[in-house]
C-alpha cells in the first residue's frame, strides 16, 4: 500500500452505498461497475474499499476547493453567473488519458499523481458550507475527480447547503446506477454529464461502458433533474462527422432542451502528442448539434473563436439572451420568469434562487 493510501484510508467512514453479501464480501452501488469488494480488497476507484467489516468511503477530506462561475463547471443554463463552491476529493471509476484534472482523479492509480497528497485539506461539511457563504456562492458542486464515488460525502455537505439556500450539483462522468442518483436527488438541482464518446471501444478503453451512460441521462432527465451535457471534442478519438451526428442526435432524442457543450482539447496527460481541437471542429459539431434538432448548443474552451456558440438564443424568435465571453456573463436578457423578454417563450433551465 502506497504512503497515500494509507493516508487516505484513515479520512473515511462506513459506506451506505453498499449490499452486504452472505460471504461477508458487499457489492458498491456508488458507480455503474458494482464491484464486488471482498475483505481487503479495493473497488475499480481505489478509494473505496473493505476493511474486513465493512466498505468504507472517503471522508472529511477535500483535495481542491475553489469559487468560480458556475458556467465553468459548464452550467450555461443555471443561474448564470452565479458563483459555485467547487469541492473535489481523489480518485475515479474511470482512466482516461485524456483528463485534465488526472492529478487528483488518478491519484491512487498512476504513480505520477504521487503530489495529489500535498492538495489533501481536512475539513467538515459545515466548514465547506461556511467558505460557501463567505464567497456568496449560490451554488455548490462536487467535481474534479469523479464525485459518484464519493456520493456519501457529497450528499453531507448538500443537505447542510440546501439548509442555507445554496442549489447543488454534481460534474459526472455518468457511469451511474439507479441507487446512486436516488441517493443523491434529494439534494441536488442538477448534474452535467460528460458524453465521451457513441462507441462502446472507446468507453472500454476508458474503463466504462458507453450503455450505462446514455441510461443515465436518459434518467437523470425523467427525475426531474437540470441536465446539461459535454462532449470533449478528442481529435482522432470521437470527432468524425458520424460520431458527432449520433451524440446529437441521442441527445435530442432524450430532450431537445438539454444544453450541449462540445468542448476544446488540449494536450495533456497521456495524450500529449494529440493535437489541440481546432475552432473549425468545434464550430462543426455545434452545427451539427443544432441541425439534430438541439435548441441549446454551446462551444467551449476557445473564447472568442466560436461565433455565436457562447451565447443562448431564444428557440423561438432568436433573441440573444445570454451574451458570454468565456466563463463570463456580458449581457443578461431572461426575464426573472425564464422566458424571452421578447416573445416570452420559456427558456429551460434553473433561471432563479426560488
Amino acid at each position: 500500500m502506497t504512503a497515500l493510501a494509507s493516508h487516505l484510508d484513515k479520512l473515511t467512514a462506513p459506506a451506505e452505498l453498499a449490499l452486504s453479501q452472505p460471504d461477508g464480501s458487499v457489492r458498491c452501488t456508488a458507480c455503474g461497475h458494482r464491484c464486488l469488494v471482498r475483505a481487503g480488497r479495493r473497488g475499480v476507484c481505489q478509494v473505496r474499499f473493505h476493511d474486513g467489516r465493512e466498505l468504507r468511503m472517503p471522508w472529511g477530506y477535500v483535495a481542491a476547493l475553489n469559487a468560480d462561475p458556475v458556467e465553468k463547471k459548464p452550467f450555461y443554463h443555471l443561474l448564470p453567473g452565479a458563483i459555485a463552491l467547487t469541492f473535489g476529493m481523489l480518485g475515479c471509476d474511470f482512466h482516461c488519458g485524456f483528463c485534465q484534472n488526472w492529478l487528483t482523479s488518478q491519484a491512487l492509480r498512476d504513480p505520477l499523481c504521487s503530489e495529489a497528497a500535498n492538495f489533501v485539506q481536512h475539513i467538515s461539511p459545515e466548514q465547506i458550507v461556511e467558505v460557501a457563504r463567505r464567497n456568496g456562492a449560490q451554488v455548490i458542486a462536487s467535481s474534479y475527480n469523479e464525485p459518484l464515488i464519493t456520493s456519501e460525502w457529497a450528499a453531507a455537505v448538500f443537505r447542510l447547503a440546501l439548509q442555507s439556500g445554496i442549489k447543488c450539483v454534481i460534474v459526472s462522468n455518468g457511469n451511474a446506477t439507479p441507487e446512486v442518483l436516488e441517493y443523491l436527488r434529494p439534494t441536488l438541482t442538477g448534474m452535467k454529464i460528460d458524453l465521451k464518446s457513441m462507441q462502446d471501444r472507446n468507453y472500454r478503453q476508458l474503463g466504462g461502458v458507453l450503455k450505462t451512460v446514455l441510461d443515465t441521462i436518459q434518467r437523470v432527465k425523467e427525475m426531474g433533474l437540470w441536465l446539461e451535457v459535454v462532449t470533449l471534442v478528442v481529435p482522432g478519438f470521437n470527432d468524425s462527422v458520424a460520431e458527432l451526428w449520433e451524440a446529437a442526435r441521442f441527445l435530442s432524442s432524450v430532450s431537445a432542451d438539454i444544453p450541449w457543450h462540445v468542448t476544446a482539447f488540449h494536450s495533456d496527460y497521456k495524450m500529449e502528442d494529440t493535437p489541440n481541437t481546432p475552432a473549425k471542429t468545434l464550430l462543426r459539431a455545434a452545427d451539427i448539434g443544432r441541425e439534430a434538432g438541439l435548441r441549446y448548443v454551446y462551444a467551449g474552451n476557445l473564447p472568442g473563436r466560436v461565433q455565436e456558440y457562447e451565447t443562448t438564443f431564444c428557440p423561438h424568435c432568436n433573441t440573444a439572451l445570454v451574451e458570454r465571453s468565456g466563463y463570463h456573463i456580458r449581457a443578461m436578457h431572461v426575464t426573472a420568469g425564464g422566458t424571452c423578454p421578447q416573445c416570452g417563450t420559456a427558456v429551460a433551465g434553473v433561471w432563479g434562487a426560488g
